[in-house]
């Protein structure tokens, strides 16, 4: 009888064995919809908060609008080449910024002036890195319930769409509390305040160079002068403020000073 032998493992086998249960243990990452190369859906909403709207892709899923949310996507497209491959560049951003300003106008039905006037913001995002490995490059612009340095975020209506068409909610409308506006806590015009921001100046042209900030000041100061004047129908006496910008926001685009005037309606 021939004798039977036990054959040891060879130390390819071991390794392929360790490999394998490796690969076995190692959980797979679930894909989430921001890894997906399929654009997110027009007008969902969303339960977001700032810390969320501070990072380049959101991985929230979304709610049902007739539910409390404070976010609603009212954009979507694709980036173009001209922005770049690099995931992280800078001209996503450039490209982005007037595209979707536009379009947060249009869906609220409001102007230029009004849109830097309001209690509310937009936040973007694009795919996550998985995402834009696997060739997506799909961006997302969301209305948010709070100005952009909001610390938190309002419930929105069930749609933001077409919310200015007729009289402008207060409760969306920026008014402040504080002896003076540069000193001032910015809230809704339904809480009670002691400035309301009625009008904006522009102070340059989209092609124009950033003047420097004493140019702008003095601008903003003298135009906030007189329409502020206006507003109050020209009273004898009256106080006004202003909130100018500097070149940072030049730079993004920005060619507009906010004029406040002192009224607690």
């Amino acid at each position: 009888m021939p004798l039977l032998r036990r054959t040891p493992l060879s130390l390819v086998g071991i390794a392929a064995l360790v490999l394998v249960a490796g690969a076995c243990s190692a959980p797979l990452q679930k894909e989430t919809a921001a890894d997906k190369t399929k654009p997110p859906a027009l007008g969902a909403c969303y339960r977001l908060t700032p810390n969320d709207t501070e990072q380049r892709s959101n991985v929230s899923e979304p709610v049902s609008c007739s539910k409390a949310h404070t976010a609603e996507t009212f954009a979507i497209g694709t980036l173009p080449a001209s922005t770049g491959k690099d995931y992280g560049s800078g001209a996503h951003g450039r490209w982005i910024y007037p595209t979707c300003e536009k379009a947060f106008e249009k869906f609220l039905s409001v102007d230029e002036s009004l849109a830097m006037r309001v209690q509310l913001s937009w936040a973007w995002f694009r795919p996550s890195e998985r995402g834009w490995d696997k060739g997506a490059r799909w961006y997302r612009c969301d209305l948010v319930g709070g100005p952009a340095n909001a610390t938190s975020y309002a419930d929105l209506p069930t749609t933001g769409k077409g919310l200015f068409r007729a009289k402008p909610p207060e409760q969306w409308l920026t008014c402040a509390q504080g002896p003076s506006v540069l000193k001032s806590k910015k809230v809704a015009c339904s809480q009670q305040h002691d400035w309301r921001a009625v009008s904006t100046i522009k102070v340059g042209e989209p092609r124009d160079p950033y003047p420097g900030d004493r140019f702008v000041q003095v601008r903003s100061r003298d135009y906030c002068s007189d329409a502020v004047g206006a507003w109050m129908n020209y009273p004898v006496d009256y106080e006004f403020g202003y909130t100018w910008f500097h070149e940072a926001e030049w730079k993004a685009g920005n060619r507009r000073s906010v004029c406040w005037a002192k009224t607690d309606r």
